[in-house]
Order: C-alpha cells, then structure tokens, then sequence
C-alpha cells in the first residue's frame, strides 16, 4: 500500500486529557447522588458507584463540601456535606432548620397519603427504626415518603447505627401536637384490631 496516498487517521484521544475530564465529573456525578440519598453513602460505595478509586472520591468530596462552604470567595450554600456514621450525606444548615420547617408545614400543606400514614404508624408503634426495617414491613421502597415525612417535621433522625450507617427514625414532638396527644406511650394498642391478634406493634410498648 502506498503510504503517500494513505487516508489520514483520527488523532487518538490524549489519555491525559480524558482521565482529567473524568475526575472533573467525579464531583458532579457525587453530588447527583448524594441529593437522591436518605442514607450516609461510604466513600467506597461511592467509588462503585461512579467508577473511579477511593482515593479521587475522597478528593471529590473535599471539592464539594468546599464549595458549598463558599471556600475561595463562593457562595455558602443552604446545604452542607456532613460526614456521619462513616459516611456523606446532605444536610441543610441547622440556621435554616426553622424556615425550612415553616415553609413545609405552611406553603407546602398537602395531605398524607395512605402510604405516608402506614409508614408514619410503623414508626410511631416501632421506633427508633430503620429505613431497611420500615420497608421490610411495609414490603415496599419506603425512600421517598421518608422524606416526605422528614420533611413534614412529623419524624426525626433519632441516631445512626456505628457499624452499618443506617439512620433510626423515631417521631418528632410535632406529631404528639397534631395528634392531641402527651406521649406516644398514650397511642392506642392496635394488637386487638388485628385479625391474627399479633402483638408485633404494642411490643416496643
């Protein structure tokens, strides 16, 4: 073949180039799942997740929570990283807890929906309970209406397991309010209502 007639090659992509540009999405693609997460995410399931090593996560979140800090003359965000129970999550800045409370509980005051009302009801009766142990009961994803829940003011993040990570709600003194009631310990026993008679809820009692 001659080589003078030759169609010319594509240059081939600078690797240097392409491995810089991936780490530079590193902290973006963190923080996309670190908004959608109810649980602290440890830095090697974040790894796995984006598919890159520990170590450019560790950077990454540094990145982020630096950037949400307003470090270098940025704007200090609403939200902080916080790092908890061996792992990242999302937080909004406690200074902003009372209007975030407010704006949830007035602007934004739509009824429970039955499945918000059975997930409310396995905390009350179970608490502190963790996320995994709601769904396990409910035998559905209970993520989205435990932010909801969160959100309403009516539950809480009562303490995080050290080993697993996993957060344990229980329910917030505003639910006692909206019930009329002193204590949880005043809820009705709800076993007598069962047909099977199961004691499982008035247990934790």
């Amino acid at each position: 073949m001659d080589t003078d007639t030759a169609e010319p090659r594509s240059p081939e992509p600078d690797t240097e180039d392409a491995a810089s540009l991936a780490v530079v999405d590193v902290p973006r693609a963190l923080e996309a799942i670190l908004m959608v997460a109810d649980e602290p995410q440890g830095l090697v399931s974040l790894a796995t997740a984006v598919g890159v090593p520990v170590a450019a996560v560790r950077q990454a979140i540094e990145v982020l929570a630096a950037d949400y800090d307003g470090v270098g003359g940025g704007i200090r965000r609403g939200f902080e990283l916080r790092e908890v129970g061996g792992g990242w999550r999302v937080y909004v800045r406690p200074e902003h807890d009372e209007v975030v409370r407010d704006f949830v509980l007035t602007q934004n005051p739509t009824r429970l929906s039955q499945a918000a009302l059975e997930t409310l009801a396995v905390i009350a009766y179970k608490q502190p309970i963790s996320r995994g142990a709601i769904a396990s009961i409910r035998a559905v994803n209970v993520d989205s209406v435990v932010r909801t829940l969160l959100g309403r003011g009516l539950i809480t993040e009562a303490f995080t397991d050290s080993e697993t990570g996993a957060i344990h709600y229980a329910t917030a003194d505003l639910l006692l309010t909206q019930l009329g009631i002193n204590s949880i310990e005043e809820l009705p026993h709800i076993s007598p209502l069962l047909e099977d008679g199961a004691q499982g809820f008035d247990d934790q009692r």
